[in-house]
């Protein structure tokens, strides 16, 4: 049979015009999952969680709010949640500028309650926990008064992100103290990093604590994400070089060959596995070893954040790690049929594939992995991978099964597979909206630069 021919101009006219409609489309799914995006951080997130949460009467943040927003008990406050509302704030009061001026107001009274409750005035560092009123209790599965590397590392994060956008040189002082207070008890000389449980005098505990291995990968990347706005506001020598550390650290000792994150490790780094062990054993400690998907996404834009920050030029190294660990966690720990990352999977001895252990859903890795998916898409827009279709389907899982329409804010699980957790507290010590907030204005930052709605 004669084919017949296209003119080389009529072909030529084809590619435009499909081109000229891809474009089109393209732009317009961009514009709509802007508004989308935007009115999840506006009235969903940020309408929800302010006022509601300042405690005028105490100082600090409220804590706990039932899944309609009724105030629960005990009201207690922990430096990680209180100091993560200060960045929260800080950065939408830079996000906005319309409402710097509302937001930043919100930041102070936060930074307030760390200075005045949480700041330990006699021996330094944060205190782990205090009541609503600001009295020092046990830190958690404690039974004495504790603090740690991680909570510490959030109000440097905190500290900083205020004070570079309010200029408040006197959180940005509070900030260098804790920096120094970190350095002189939690910073290992020997072999680099950061011990995680100290003394309340900041005496290091080497061996770890009630059967928890001294450093982690999650203290060690939130150190990393705290030295780096730290470094942003305060381009210090020595805060350059412990964050360079914690970047190699990171990237190329507890991040694995296969692409994801070392749970937990010894001081030498040695990492601490269960994978020969019983099958008794391996369940009686999988927390401590297993794969996290959403710890390895987030890890993947920390990374990319710091050596960015760092002033890093074509660090080819880096950008190859965050992009393995993205596509171990698209390739392990995706669920196929409505999208989300499952909360956790194992390698079992002789077996090369994951097996997913924790097929749940929770909600700050969802939060991330929306965030990295879209930082993948841009920087490997031809991957086979195509980030950005599941970019898309991220955003309609969160839509569909993480935020509640109703009552505001985003449930602890994603309902598809937890339906219960339609009736889980919305807030706790452990549950903010910094992951979310951040993911929604990383996100809104990078769409809007490339639908040409802002300049670089």
């Amino acid at each position: 049979m004669k084919i017949k021919l296209i003119s080389l101009l009529s072909l030529l006219s084809l590619t435009i015009s499909f081109c000229s409609v891809k474009e089109k489309k393209t732009e317009t799914d961009d514009q709509k999952m802007i508004l989308n995006l935007s009115t999840a951080l506006d009235h969903n997130l940020l309408d929800v969680w302010y006022p509601r949460t300042i405690d005028s009467i105490s100082g600090g943040f409220l804590s706990d709010f039932d899944y309609q927003w009724k105030m629960k008990r005990p009201q207690n406050k922990m430096i990680v949640t209180q100091a993560r509302h200060v960045w929260t704030c800080s950065t939408v009061a830079e996000f906005y500028p319309e409402k710097k001026l509302q937001y930043l107001k919100i930041a102070r009274h936060g930074v307030q309650f760390l200075k005045d409750k949480m700041w330990d005035p006699k021996l330094g560092g944060f205190f782990t926990l205090v009541d609503r009123e600001g009295n020092v209790l046990h830190s958690p599965k404690s039974d004495r008064i504790m603090k740690d590397a991680y909570g510490n590392a959030f109000a440097i994060y905190g500290l900083s992100a205020f004070s570079r956008v309010s200029g408040d040189t006197a959180a940005l002082s509070l900030a260098k103290k804790a920096f120094f207070w970190l350095e002189k008890h939690s910073y290992d000389p020997q072999f680099g990093g950061y011990f995680q449980f100290l003394e309340a005098d900041g005496t290091p505990l080497k061996n770890g604590f009630q059967g928890t291995p001294p450093k982690d990968q999650n203290s060690s990347i939130h150190l990393l994400e705290a030295l780096t706005e730290l470094y942003r506001v305060w381009p210090d020598p020595l805060v350059k070089e412990r964050l360079l550390t914690m970047l190699g650290l990171v990237r190329d000792r507890i991040t694995t060959p296969k692409g994801f994150l070392q749970l937990f490790e010894n001081q030498d780094w040695s990492p601490v596995s269960y994978r020969d062990s019983s099958e008794e054993v391996r369940k009686k400690h999988w927390q401590l070893d297993h794969v996290s998907f959403g710890h390895d996404v987030e890890t993947a834009y920390l990374m990319l954040e710091a050596s960015e920050i760092a002033g890093l030029k074509n660090d080819t190294l880096t950008l190859r790690k965050a992009k393995k660990m993205v596509d171990h966690s698209v390739e392990n720990g995706w669920d196929k049929e409505v999208g989300g990352f499952y909360d956790a999977g194992y390698y079992f001895k002789n077996q090369d594939k994951v097996s997913i252990i924790e097929d749940t859903k929770n909600w700050w890795a969802q939060a991330e992995g929306l965030n990295s998916l879209l930082i993948m898409s841009e920087l490997f827009p031809n991957d086979p991978h195509n980030y950005k279709s599941l970019f898309r389907k991220q955003w309609e899982y969160i839509d569909t099964y993480l935020i509640d329409h109703k009552n505001g804010d985003w449930y602890v699980e994603g309902i598809d597979k937890a339906p219960d957790a339609k009736l889980a507290m919305k807030a706790q010590i452990w549950k903010g909206n910094y992951h979310t907030s951040r993911s929604l204005m990383n996100c809104l930052k990078r769409l809007k630069i490339q639908s040409g709605s802002t300049k670089e």
